[in-house]
């Protein structure tokens, strides 16, 4: 089995390659410096040429902020870039697994969302990536939603948290924002399940646990060894400045259908992969 993973300086990435080499796979990670998937030539000239027999598509411009500004770049590469990849997987028959995200929901909604549910994305960042999604599964492919992704290999709230303990006494949270933290050593083993067995559709993938990121900061410090009393809570509406890119208040997503898709069990609870992630970090320092 050989596996193309792209966005392959990402936390994601670094992590799918990790779990598809422990399983024996012949896996490469390409950046974009590599592979631009907004350069549908080059995308369709490497694709012909490696004919891997599945693709992991990590790859996206994730500055939700930075969207705001720059709405062309953005569907150029969270939505044409898609489109430039499934060209180039339909020379060799390739299955793509596209990873999106939380931002297509507007937030709204009173508990889980669910597969099915209307989408509505606040933000420049939120319609690229329900662009690109909407053209993964026209294509054929298996979608991923997931949502406030951590890892050891790249930048990500955690170690934000563990840097700011580091520099202040008192940390301020919001308090009115919730989803499910979600890690991707466990999050990439679940994803190759879904693409070696070429399974097409949406589906929602996190680890379970859902908090607002003023609970999840108490979080990183306890696991830390540090006191959680010193982060405080504060609502969305009273930060300054004011963010550019509107988030969503609620990004729980039910992860029902994978089950009912026969690709249990449920991820951990955060608190688990938490507490490696940041025993890991530390150890580290």
């Amino acid at each position: 089995m050989k596996i193309l993973v792209t966005g392959g300086d990402g936390q994601l990435a670094k992590d799918v390659v990790w779990a598809a080499r422990a399983a024996g796979y012949d896996v490469e990670a390409v950046s974009r410096e590599r592979l631009d998937i907004t350069n549908e030539a080059k995308v369709i000239a490497a694709l012909s040429s490696w004919r891997p027999e599945l693709i992991v598509n990590c790859a996206a411009w994730t500055a939700v902020d930075a969207c705001e500004g720059d709405p062309e770049r953005a569907h150029l590469v969270n939505a044409t870039g898609v489109s430039n990849l499934l060209r180039g997987a339909a020379t060799g028959n390739s299955h793509v697994v596209h990873i999106s995200t939380d931002y297509v929901f507007d937030g709204t909604k009173d508990g889980p969302y669910i597969e099915a549910d209307d989408t509505n994305p606040q933000s420049v960042y939120g319609q690229s990536k329900l662009a690109g999604e909407q053209i993964a599964i026209a294509g054929g492919a298996t979608v991923v939603r997931t949502s406030w992704v951590c890892g050891y290999g790249g930048n990500n709230m955690v170690k934000t948290i563990l840097r700011l303990a580091k520099e202040h006494d008192e940390l301020t949270f919001v308090d009115d924002q919730r989803g499910h933290p979600s890690f991707t050593a466990d999050l990439a083993p679940r994803l190759l399940d879904l693409g070696l067995a070429r399974q097409a559709g949406l589906f929602h993938l996190t680890n379970q646990g859902a908090v607002s990121w003023f609970e999840f900061a108490r979080d990183v410090l306890s696991a830390a060894g540090h006191d959680p009393e010193r982060v405080s809570p504060i609502a969305t509406a009273d930060l300054q400045p004011q963010r550019p890119a509107p988030r969503p208040s609620n990004s729980v997503l039910a992860n029902d259908a994978i089950l009912t898709a026969g690709f249990g069990p449920l991820l951990r609870d955060f608190r688990e992969p938490l507490a490696e992630l940041v025993t890991q970090l530390t150890t580290v320092d």
